[in-house]
């Protein structure tokens, strides 16, 4: 019996989707774009000509070494599935799926524990080498810079080393195929050869450092941010932080609006941390959290022997905070009493602790928020007016999430930067699955909820790996990307009819057993069905006569389903 093509066996064509209603294509978790051959190859051409042939090389050889990583991380999903090297050898069977290359492994010296790979690998009908005769005629050097730097990625990301391909004979130059030559690092000792493999202007540079560079050409421009713990460039975003930046260096109220989770203590800290108070302290109370019959000693002070149990006199936070920042959370939750005290502080600059007649001078800056109507609160009567007025000097709206969505890339990748070395891994981004789900989910809970989620995801997804849908929604129905797949004849086929095409092919195994399988499916029906024969033969799409005749001859008469 001939061998089952690596493709059949790990079924990667189910793997892929075109899903044209929406303008995507999908090998399972990465977008895939289906581009002119002749265009990409004009766009090669263009790289030489602007950039020089050193610097295109390079350039070209890190983006298939980009592409190469991820095509190993799904390789990797595959372990368990199969022998070793079978897996490894998907990385030649994907760049043919993709239509780059057919490449075949001629020779490979692998040592699975160290981690060490030599090997040759024999390269057919080449896009590259294809589109460079075209465009540049023969060539006196090879030319496949893209297809090396691919298997570099791929073998890297595999073994978890540095290893290069290069390169030992073109099309280009004249033979009758291509051929790549893959060692260590360390192994070549061609520094004219590796300066192309490396930054131009950092030979030093890691190769986990590769993929920042390709985000950069992207152009994710993380200069655009601003400085400090704010992250953000969408326009309501701007709009609230140029507010924000216009009061910090002033004495100026302020209140911050906005609904729960969307950052207001980390806005206040970046006035704190920006205004000429940024040296003296910062104190934050959640008014929400302190019960009532304690937030006015806790605010303002207590003094020894103000009520049972006041051993000891004791500063609030607005001595605390004198000559800084006060930031008062869940403002719309004070008390009538500690709403009147309030008051006074804004209008005197002075404080009574609890059970003391002496007034105190306090030199702070006040920074309000809540996420109440405060407005309503004060037609409710809940809030006094005139407190409401003396805070509402500069009020401040921060936008919602589902408002900023432009900035989800851009904060999930910050908080996989801020997680990882926590939980001791490394993560090599997020794939663009997951990054569709997070830009499609609404966030009722804002920038909070999406750190708890990227602080999951970071928890559960493999060190080196990258983050998925299942570890950023983990519990959820499996959620692959929609889209039509294609089958063995290359054609586009029906995406529910290819998964029960690949549950049959599952079940074709050596040894399998038609009447045994058929038993066993009837079992299970009818248990589903709890002995309702009725609802069992429902489910099996057969009448009830058929399924009790068939439920006699392969479960035997000691069975009695109800009918029930």
């Amino acid at each position: 019996m001939a061998e089952q093509p690596l493709v059949e066996r790990f079924n990667l064509r189910s793997r892929l989707r075109f899903n044209i209603e929406s303008g995507q294509i999908w090998l399972d978790e990465n977008r895939m774009l289906l581009m002119h051959a002749k265009a990409f190859g004009a766009l090669r051409q263009e790289l030489f000509e602007s950039l020089g042939p050193k610097r295109a090389k390079g350039l070209l050889f890190r983006m298939g070494f980009a592409a190469g990583q991820h095509d190993a991380d799904l390789a990797q999903k595959l372990y368990g599935e199969g022998d070793n090297f079978d897996v490894f050898k998907i990385g030649p069977e994907l760049h043919a799926f993709e239509g780059l290359v057919r490449s075949t492994i001629i020779e490979a010296k692998i040592d699975w524990e160290e981690g060490s790979f030599f090997g040759t690998v024999n390269c057919d009908n080449s896009w590259e080498a294809e589109s460079h005769l075209q465009l540049f005629g023969v060539s006196t050097e090879p030319a496949c810079w893209n297809l090396a730097g691919y298997a570099s990625g791929y073998v890297t990301r595999f073994f978890k080393r540095v290893i290069i391909f290069r390169e030992t004979q073109c099309v280009c130059c004249g033979a009758s195929s291509c051929m790549l030559e893959g060692r260590p690092l360390e192994a070549w000792g061609d520094e004219d050869f590796l300066q192309h493999c490396l930054p131009p202007e950092n030979q030093e540079t890691s190769f986990e450092q590769l993929q920042e560079e390709l985000w950069q050409l992207r152009g994710r421009q993380r200069e655009q941010t601003p400085p400090g713990k704010l992250v953000g460039s969408s326009p309501a975003f701007s709009a609230a932080f140029s507010l924000l930046s216009k009061a910090a260096n002033s004495p100026i109220t302020v209140l911050l609006l906005g609904e729960t989770g969307v950052g207001k203590e980390v806005f206040a800290r970046w006035l704190h941390e920006n205004s000429d108070r940024a040296d003296k302290p910062f104190i934050a109370v959640n008014c929400a959290a302190i019960p009532n019959d304690l937030i006015e000693s806790e605010l303002f002070g207590v003094q020894k022997g103000a009520y049972t149990g006041a051993q000891a006199s004791r500063p609030g936070k607005f001595e605390r905070a004198d000559g800084g920042t006060l930031f008062l959370d869940e403002l719309g939750e004070l008390s009538p009493a500690a709403q009147v005290k309030l008051l006074r502080v804004l209008q005197t600059g002075e404080v009574e602790r609890l059970g003391d007649d002496k007034l105190r001078k306090v030199n702070v800056r006040l920074v309000a928020a809540t996420n109440v109507n405060l407005q309503q609160a004060i037609a409710d009567g809940r809030f006094r007016a005139d407190l409401y007025y003396r805070l509402a000097t500069y009020p401040l709206e921060i936008p919602p999430l589902r408002q900023r969505k432009s900035d989800i890339p851009v904060l999930a990748a910050v908080l996989t930067e801020k997680y990882a070395p926590l939980y001791h891994k490394t993560i090599q981004g997020i794939s663009d699955l997951a990054m569709q789900g997070l830009m499609a989910y609404d966030w009722p809970g804002n920038v909070r909820e999406l750190e708890n989620l990227v602080e999951r995801a970071v928890l559960l997804v493999p060190s080196g790996g990258q983050i998925e849908v299942q570890h950023l929604f983990p519990g959820m129905a499996p959620v692959t990307a929609k889209g039509a797949v294609i089958d063995r004849e290359g054609k586009v086929g029906n995406a529910a009819e290819a998964k029960k095409d690949q549950l049959y092919e599952t079940l074709l195994v050596d040894g399998f057993d038609l009447q045994a399988h058929e038993a066993r499916l009837l079992q299970l029906a009818v248990a589903r069905a709890h002995g309702n024969l009725t609802h069992a033969a429902r489910l099996l799409g057969i009448t009830r006569r058929q399924l009790a005749y068939r439920v006699k001859q392969s479960l035997g008469e000691g069975v009695t389903p109800s009918d029930a």
